[in-house]
C-alpha cells in the first residue's frame, strides 16, 4: 500500500464548485442530484473511495471530499498490469485538483485463474480483489468506517456488470446509483468541479480488450497498452485495440476512422502493431463498441 506524499488541498475545485452553483452553470437536476449524492455521503465518514480517475469515481470522489472535508475522504487507487501507465498517472492528478489523498493498492486478480479465465463474471473477481484489498490493508489502516465507489444510475441499469455483486458482498456504498445519477449528470457534475476529467472518454480496463473464454496474460495486457498509447501520440481522441491472437483491431471514434486510412497513417497503424507483437492491424468499421464482448454474449444490443 502507497499513500500518495501530497498534501490535500481541496480549495481550488471547491472553489469552482460554489462557483458554478452560485452562476447557475450547474442545472437544477444535476444541483439536485450532487445534494441527493452529499446527502447519501453523510455520516459516512472517515470514507474510503474506490477510484480510478475516470468521471465516475472523481466526481463522486470530489463531492464526498466537498462534504465531508479532506482529511475524512481516502481515494484508493488500485494498481495492476490491467491498469494503463496514463491512466495511473492521470488519476493522480485529478485528485490533485481534488485535493484528494490516494492511497494505492497492488492488487492481484491476474494470479487468479477464475480471472485469467476471462469468462463473463471477470469483473466480478476484479472487483472482489479489489474490495478485498481495501478490507485488508487501508481500512484498519485509515480507520475507515465505509468504503463506496462510482457507480451511477445508467451503469446500475446494465446487464453487464458483475462488478456490482462485488459491491454487494463487500458492502460498498453506490452514492450516485442511490442519488439517480446519470453519466450526463456525473459529467455536469465534474465539470462544476472543473475537473481535467470531465469529458474524458470512458476507459475501461485493459483487460476488456481481451474476448471472453480467452486467457488475460500481462503479455497481452502489454500489447494492448503499447498500441494505445501510439494511437494517442498519432492524435486519436480515443480507441479499443482487441487483442485476437496476432491481430490487433483497432476501434476508433466514428468521425476519425476516415483519417485511420489514408496511406502514411495507415502504414503508421500496422507498425504500431507489429512494433507491439501483432502480426495484422485492423481497423473495425463500427468504430468503438462500449461492451461489444460481453454484450453479444449474453445477447444485449450494443449499438
Amino acid at each position: 500500500m502507497n499513500e500518495s506524499g501530497t498534501t490535500p488541498t481541496a480549495a481550488g475545485a471547491a472553489q469552482a464548485y460554489a462557483a458554478a452553483v452560485a452562476g447557475g452553470r450547474l442545472d437544477p437536476e444535476a444541483l439536485a442530484v450532487a445534494d441527493r449524492v452529499r446527502e447519501v455521503l453523510r455520516g459516512s465518514s472517515p470514507l474510503g473511495v474506490a477510484y480510478s480517475g475516470g468521471v465516475d469515481s472523481a466526481a463522486l470522489l470530489a463531492l464526498a471530499v466537498l462534504e465531508l472535508g479532506s482529511d475524512q475522504v481516502v481515494a484508493v487507487l488500485g494498481v495492476s498490469p490491467s491498469l494503463a501507465t496514463d491512466e495511473r498517472i492521470a488519476a493522480h492528478d485529478v485528485a490533485a485538483v481534488i485535493g484528494a489523498r490516494v492511497v494505492e493498492v497492488h492488487t492481484r486478480e491476474g494470479e487468479n485463474p477464475a480471472y485469467q479465465r476471462n469468462a463473463l463474471d471477470r469483473c466480478f473477481h476484479c472487483k472482489d480483489e479489489l474490495f478485498t484489498r481495501i478490507s485488508e490493508e487501508v481500512v484498519a489502516a485509515h480507520g475507515l468506517r465505509s468504503v463506496a465507489y462510482g457507480e451511477n444510475a445508467d451503469d446500475a441499469a446494465r446487464p453487464d456488470r458483475p462488478g456490482s455483486q462485488a459491491a454487494t458482498n463487500h458492502e460498498v456504498l453506490r452514492p450516485l446509483a442511490q442519488a439517480g445519477a446519470t453519466k450526463a449528470q456525473v459529467r455536469a457534475i465534474a465539470r462544476a468541479f472543473d475537473l481535467p476529467c470531465a469529458d474524458k472518454p470512458a476507459a475501461p480496463c485493459l483487460a476488456s480488450r481481451i474476448p471472453h473464454h480467452q486467457s488475460v496474460t500481462p503479455q497481452k495486457l502489454r500489447q494492448v497498452e503499447q498500441v494505445e498509447a501510439g494511437l494517442r501520440q498519432l492524435g486519436f481522441t480515443d480507441s479499443r485495440v482487441r487483442h485476437h491472437d496476432n491481430v490487433a483491431r483497432i476501434e476508433l471514434l466514428e468521425t476519425e476512422l476516415a483519417r485511420s486510412v489514408q496511406p502514411e497513417l495507415r502504414r503508421e497503424l500496422h507498425a504500431l502493431a507489429t512494433a507491439a507483437g501483432f502480426q495484422f492491424a485492423a481497423v473495425d468499421l463500427r468504430g468503438i463498441q462500449s461492451g461489444a464482448f460481453s454484450l453479444t454474449l449474453i445477447g444485449a444490443r450494443h449499438d
